[in-house]
């Protein structure tokens, strides 16, 4: 059984895997699209969003080859649906990704000049506002992240108890086999000794015919030897 449930676990954790770092990119380019600089932060964004894709692309390569490795074709065309979904949807990211990148540095751009208009102390006090602004998003993530952990794991444990239960499912099927076999065995050897018995009864029968011939002749002969001694 373990063998069997061992690929759909297999499954569900590469796709809670993809899907964790579905949402870690989402949150990344959020944080790009919010990011008003400086230039050096939007690149530490851009360079963290990199390893996520590339965790990603890895993940989705992963949960292709478990769908090859499927026994049923019904079952490794429908994962192999799934993963051109999670291709399309990576794709869908990278796109958001470069228009993020595009939108924060003309807004970095703007930001840049207006700082240069406005004097030194507009700039820090703009700056300060986006901190704040990004460190309540970063704690809004981090709160989306844990409560994503947090299904997980629960997903996790009813893989188990879905494991367990098919272990037990599997003896409880392999005890009634074998109760089946044995009430096979028994009804074979009654049949063969119905068949032993049948044949002993024709036996019978023709020994005890024969010996009434037997009996009845030796009757006749000797009535014939004291009524007709003449014959």
């Amino acid at each position: 059984v373990s063998n069997m449930a061992s690929p759909d676990v297999h499954v569900r954790v590469c796709e809670q895997e993809i899907l964790k770092y579905d949402l870690e990119i989402k949150a990344l380019i959020q944080d790009i699209t919010e990011c008003d600089g400086p230039q050096s932060e939007l690149e530490e964004i851009n360079a963290d969003v990199k390893k996520h894709f590339q965790n990603l692309r890895l993940r989705i390569e992963d949960f292709e080859r478990i769908a090859m490795e499927q026994d049923r074709e019904s079952d490794k065309q429908a994962l192999l649906g799934r993963v051109d979904g999670h291709r399309k949807q990576m794709l869908s990211n990278q796109t958001a990704w470069r228009k993020a990148n595009l939108a924060s540095k003309l807004s970095i751009d703007k930001m840049e000049k207006q700082a240069l208009l406005n004097g030194a102390d507009g700039a820090v006090r703009q700056r300060k506002t986006t901190k704040e602004g990004l460190a309540q998003n970063a704690s809004d993530i981090t709160e989306n992240l844990m409560s994503i952990s947090r299904m997980m794991a629960q997903q996790v444990q009813q893989s188990e108890e879905t494991i367990t239960t098919l272990a037990t499912s599997s003896r409880t099927i392999q005890e009634t086999n074998e109760e089946f076999k044995a009430m096979t065995g028994t009804i074979q050897l009654g049949r063969k000794l119905i068949t032993k018995y049948n044949r002993r009864e024709i036996t019978d029968k023709l020994l005890i015919f024969l010996a009434l011939a037997l009996f009845f002749a030796t009757v006749l002969y000797i009535l014939k030897k004291r009524l007709f001694p003449f014959l």
